[in-house]
């Protein structure tokens, strides 16, 4: 059995074991003794960076020393603090020129304010205790972003008949740090290129780090183009790291290439022209010619005649006008392309047909007024020259009637007459067509159409009512409408009915247009037709009506006041007249008269009236008449 102090012994060799590869693993750290820092500290460019420096442990009072180291290794002491218990001493040394000068915070902790690039060194903390001493390092890394991205394209003509890689386009990155990285792309799609030269693709690249102390990159990208290329965009991007590993980039403008390449391929066409290839003759049309080279080469236009080729033009636009093309001018026409640069099987030359169309004028069998009587037939045929071969059709009205040369009306009307149309046309070409107008007339005895006037029960018109009459008439030659009565009148074309006239009669009905009515004729050469207006019997005016009743009333009056005058002058004649019950003696001298049981007292007083001149009357039998 082994002893215990050696079992302990074993127990801590492995810690023992571990400390010191701790130690090894940080040089700064010495036995006794710990400082903690970090090893790497990344800003942008003017962000204030704190460099801390912090003793692991209780050694208080310590001495704390901030160095910056040069890349040759030389020490430059920056600043120093002494710590004992809550006191600090910071002291700066040195700030080597830097402003705003280095600082000293807290318990020792270094200062920068706005980063720059010159910053960029290791700085060492060196502690100084009772239990000893102990130093650490601290990286410290300024990034800045570089400037845009700039591309200078090749601005000459690269010809891809070349074999071998040609200059393309220097990127420039600018002012960074660290010094970016450039890449190339083509249609978005970034290029392998490698370093090393060769005959197909290979780039070059100069770090330059300027006065500032940021750097700068040029890449230049080299190609071996091909005819594809002449469509293609290209651009460079500089890729830029940031703190906290991340990363930026900056793309340039996008540019593209001038190449120079043979014709490998001609198209030869006709414009404007149909599917079928068909011109209208007297339009102007062009001959368009273009290879897929470039630069663009010289067209030549020629006609084929007699197996022999006419040159018509040579230029560089690639087209020829012809004005106002001939049907004369049909044929076959050429176009070559003089690209001395092309491949031998390389087709440079295409030819076409032109194909004109015409329609020379319609031909009408009759003449182009025609005038026809009243239920006769006809047959009116029309036709044209042309190529290609027209079509016919008439129409009336916009209406299409037959498709074809022929056209026939049997029993003819008046709806017959009118303006027809004949039309050629080319359903292979539009809009080439003509047009011939045949008028027909219809002759014939006028047809007359009255505008009947509203019903009305017997008796509700009246004498003198205003009344307003219309008849509409058609024929040829044109007939002439006439009233029976005199009255304000007129007569017009009816709006949208060919051939039709109308006349309107204004009047006042009279007793005698109530028996024999008002009639309108319409007459031409070859007959007439009436027709008679009828309004049954008139009603009195309402005014005349009114004076008859006036007048009676006018006539009773009179009448009764020569009544009323007769009786009062009796009273006044005769004072003892009127009484009743009451007889009155005769004068002296007249006899008494004996009156008959026969005779009625209305005779007696009659008798004595008239005996005495009608001026009295013998009172008796009547008590209240005088």
């Amino acid at each position: 059995m082994e002893p215990p102090d050696a079992w302990a012994e074993m127990r801590g060799a492995p810690r023992l074991l571990v400390l010191a590869l701790l130690l090894g693993a940080h040089p700064g750290v010495q036995a006794g003794m710990q400082v903690s820092v970090a090893p790497l500290v990344e800003v942008m460019r003017g962000e204030t960076v704190t460099l801390d420096c912090t003793p692991l442990g209780d050694h208080n009072p310590f001495l704390l020393k901030w160095f910056l180291v040069e890349r040759s290794g030389a020490r430059h002491l920056l600043a120093e603090a002494q710590v004992q218990g809550p006191e600090v001493k910071p002291r700066v040394h040195t700030s080597r020129g830097r402003s705003p000068q280095y600082q000293l915070q807290g318990q020792g902790h270094l200062v920068l304010v706005e980063a720059q690039v010159t910053d960029e060194h290791d700085y060492v903390c060196v502690v100084t205790a009772a239990a000893g001493t102990a130093e650490a390092t601290s990286k410290l890394q300024v990034f800045v972003k570089p400037e845009t991205t700039k591309v200078f394209p090749n601005k000459g003509i690269l010809s891809v008949m070349d074999d071998s890689a040609q200059e393309i386009a220097t990127c420039h990155s600018q002012n960074g740090n660290p010094a970016p990285q450039i890449k190339w792309y083509r249609n978005g799609q970034p290029l392998q290129v490698p370093m090393e030269r060769n005959s197909n693709s290979y780039m070059t690249t100069r770090t330059v780090r300027e006065a500032s102390n940021l750097q700068s990159l040029t890449s230049t990208l080299y190609l071996r183009v091909h005819k594809e290329d002449r469509e293609a965009s290209f651009h460079c991007s500089a890729y830029y790291s940031l703190p906290r590993a991340q990363h930026g980039h900056l793309d340039s403008p996008p540019f593209s290439l001038t190449l120079h390449y043979p014709t490998e391929h001609v198209q030869f066409w006709v414009s404007p022209s149909t599917t079928e290839g068909w011109v209208r003759e007297g339009d102007s049309v062009q001959l368009i010619c273009q290879g897929d080279g470039n630069p663009t080469p010289e067209y030549m236009f020629y006609r084929l005649q007699d197996r022999e080729e006419k040159v018509l033009n040579t230029n560089l636009h690639g087209n020829f006008t012809l004005e106002s093309v001939q049907r004369n001018q049909n044929g076959i026409y050429g176009c070559r392309v003089l690209d001395y640069d092309a491949a031998d099987e390389a087709e440079l030359s295409k030819t076409l047909e032109l194909r004109v169309a015409y329609l020379d004028p319609i031909e009408l069998s009759q003449e182009e007024e025609l005038s026809l009587p009243l239920d006769s037939n006809v047959d009116i045929t029309c036709s044209v020259q042309g190529l290609p071969t027209p079509a016919l059709r008439w129409t009336k009205d916009a209406v299409r009637l037959v498709d074809g040369p022929t056209l026939s009306l049997s029993s003819i009307t008046f709806n017959s007459a009118g303006t027809y149309i004949c039309e050629a046309y080319t359903p292979t070409v539009p809009l080439l067509s003509r047009t011939r107008v045949l008028k027909l007339l219809v002759e014939g005895q006028p047809e007359l159409q009255p505008e009947e006037i509203s019903p009305q029960a017997e008796g509700s018109r009246r004498e003198g009512e205003e009344v307003r009459l219309t008849c509409s008439a058609r024929g040829y030659p044109e007939p002439k409408l006439t009233w029976s009565e005199k009255g304000d009148s007129s007569t017009e074309p009816v709006p949208g009915r060919q051939g039709w006239v109308s006349s309107s009669l204004t009047l006042k009905l009279t007793n005698t247009m109530s028996q024999h009515g008002v009639s309108c004729e319409a007459s031409n050469p070859l007959g007439s037709t009436r027709h008679v207006f009828h309004f049954g019997p008139l009603a009195p005016q309402t005014s005349q009506a009114g004076v008859a009743v006036m007048a009676v009333a006018v006539s009773v009056g009179l009448l009764l006041l020569v009544v009323a005058a007769f009786y009062c002058m009796r009273r006044k004649g005769r004072p003892g007249c009127c009484r009743k019950g009451e007889k009155a003696a005769p004068p002296p001298g007249e006899p008494e008269l004996s009156r008959s049981g026969s005779q009625r007292p209305e005779q007696t007083g009659l008798l004595m009236g008239g005996a005495s001149g009608g001026a009295r009357r013998v009172s008796g039998g009547f008590g209240d008449e005088c």
